[in-house]
């Protein structure tokens, strides 16, 4: 087993010789963070955020220009990836399509002369850990495979190896929507029979939530915030995780504290609940409130009158969603799977579930935490 430590890992990327720009890029900046033994971590963001680069650096496929990497608190910053022992599973498959699934598997075993006999117990015991129909794979054209068995391949070819740590660039991004669900699924049975150290990087927050024990939201660079989906759905660090994590997303409107009056939207006015009264400053500041955390009214009421663009019925979630406009901003709120067609409906927030930011910056006043279900 292995635990993997960053402690304040920085790496540029330098302009090409005789390029304009002569300023280097950064594409991590002093990032920290411990992976233990066994965890399956997330990394999520948007394009360019440094999702691949912290990857690649935790491999040793690039050096970190600053800071640690320890895997088992040993130092590896400037260790090879073979040294690394690592695995290794891509985008693209990265296959041998000469070769058999078997012949893919077996490589590295004939690239470090060993012994036959390993070769073929080792084969044998990753043919049978993946699980039923695999042994089919092993003797045909890696392009006479589909995507997804492609995947199991590239996959038993990383596990054969017994690597120290597992990482995953967006590995089924390329498949179609009913095999992706499935195959990562296959995936999550896997790494949990395996109990390997397991990074994964995907920019799909549905697939980071699913996948991982842990999830690192990154942009810029910068790890905005590493803990599980509770912690990062109900205790957002800032604005920017809050808004990131969640779908339908979260709700933003102005709001604005005057003495024991809190007015939303510059529309609705209410006391400041008590909850609050301690934790949210005097002023201008924004409230977000999460498809759920909207107490939601079909007739004329008291609330945030909302004008309705459409209803979205998810019948095998048994939910549906009204999407719309407050006072121009975009809000989506939960309704029964039976609610009415209207064109406007009317919200109150829930405080227990409402979270504040500051108004010209992303820093979090207050958010509701776990909630305590039991």
């Amino acid at each position: 087993m292995t635990s993997v430590l960053l402690e304040n890992v920085v790496k540029y990327y330098y302009p090409a010789v005789g390029a304009a720009e002569t300023k280097p890029t950064l594409g991590l900046d002093h990032v920290t963070m411990k992976i233990e033994d066994g965890e399956t971590i997330s990394i999520v963001g948007p394009s360019g955020c440094g999702k691949s680069t912290l990857l690649k650096v935790i491999a040793g496929l690039e050096f970190a220009d600053e800071g640690h990497v320890r895997y088992n608190n040993v130092e590896v910053t400037q260790v090879t990836p073979q040294d690394r022992g690592v695995g290794m599973v891509f985008q693209d498959y990265a296959l041998y399509p000469s070769k058999e699934g078997q012949k893919n598997m077996s490589y590295f075993f004939e690239v470090h002369h060993r012994t036959e006999e390993e070769k073929q117990q080792r084969l044998k015991e990753t043919a049978e850990l993946m699980g039923i129909g695999f042994e089919v794979l092993m003797d045909r054209q890696v392009d006479t495979l589909s995507g997804g068995e492609k995947q199991r391949v590239g996959i038993a070819r990383c596990i054969v190896r017994e690597p120290n740590v597992f990482l995953m660039d967006e590995p089924i991004s390329n498949l179609d929507a009913k095999l992706r669900e499935r195959t990562r699924t296959e995936i999550k049975r896997l790494l949990k029979k395996f109990h390997i150290t397991t990074i994964y990087v995907t920019h799909d927050q549905q697939e980071a939530i699913f996948m991982g024990d842990r999830i690192a939201v990154m942009r810029a660079g910068r790890l905005e915030q590493f803990g599980t989906f509770d912690d990062l759905y109900y205790s957002p660090a800032n604005l920017f995780v809050a808004s990131l994590i969640g779908t339908p997303p979260i709700s933003f409107l102005p709001a604005e504290r005057a003495g024991d009056t809190l007015k939303i939207a510059g529309v609705l006015s209410v006391p400041v609940p008590a909850a609050l009264a301690g934790v949210l400053p005097q002023g201008r500041s924004r409230i977000g409130v999460r498809p759920e955390g909207w107490l939601v009214q079909a007739q004329t009421g008291e609330g945030l009158a909302m004008s309705v663009a459409r209803i979205e019925r998810l019948f095998t979630e048994r939910a549906a969603f009204a999407h719309g406009e407050v006072a121009s901003a975009a809000v989506n709120a939960l309704v029964p799977l039976d609610f009415p067609e209207t064109r406007q409906i009317f919200l109150t927030p829930d405080w227990e579930r409402a979270y504040f930011f500051a108004a010209d910056s992303e820093t979090a006043l207050h958010t509701p935490g776990v909630p305590m279900l039991f």
